[in-house]
């Protein structure tokens, strides 16, 4: 898939970018949101304002990026939502065990292919970057590993995050 910057996109390009990119998008907002049907919504209504907004991208970013920091600006509404008005808390769905299915293989690596050929000592570091930040983050507690995806992924203030999490800022 080519997602390098381009003046206008292709609406079947697009599309198939949006397809490729969806359960990746959507482990990203489950990882986060903690909750099937809430990242299921941000994606959902990541998918609507790309198709929306497809027309302002401008090339100055790679398709996928600009998708993604989409998704990211929709998980924290998401979150600022069920902040206002908590139902439940944002436990792990029961589902847990399909989505995995979905998600991963036997082996427990993920089943996405890369998107595109890139230089391939670039691509083995990257690999091993996210190889060895997921391994360390199974080894943290689950809020710890929330709390440190919010901060370093979504960017979150101390004070965001201790709000969502219902924690104290000494914590």
């Amino acid at each position: 898939m080519n997602t390098a910057p381009q003046a206008s996109i292709d609406p079947q390009e697009l599309g198939r970018c949006i397809a490729a990119l969806r359960p990746t998008l959507l482990r990203l907002a489950q990882l986060q949101l903690r909750n099937h049907a809430w990242a299921e919504d941000a994606v959902s209504e990541t998918v609507l304002a790309v198709l929306q907004g497809a027309r302002r991208f401008n090339g100055a970013s790679q398709l996928k990026t600009w998708i993604v920091g989409i998704l990211k600006h929709k998980v924290l509404d998401q979150l600022r939502q069920h902040m206002r008005a908590p139902t439940a808390p944002a436990a792990a769905d029961d589902d847990g065990d399909e989505l995995e299915h979905l998600l991963f293989k036997q082996d427990g690596h993920f089943r996405e292919l890369p998107d595109e050929w890139t230089d391939p000592c670039a691509e083995l570091q990257r690999e091993q970057f996210f190889s060895v930040l997921e391994a360390c983050l199974e080894y943290l507690p689950n809020k710890q590993g929330r709390v440190f995806l919010m901060r370093e992924w979504l960017q979150l203030d101390s004070s965001a995050i201790c709000q969502e999490l219902g924690i104290a800022p000494t914590n």
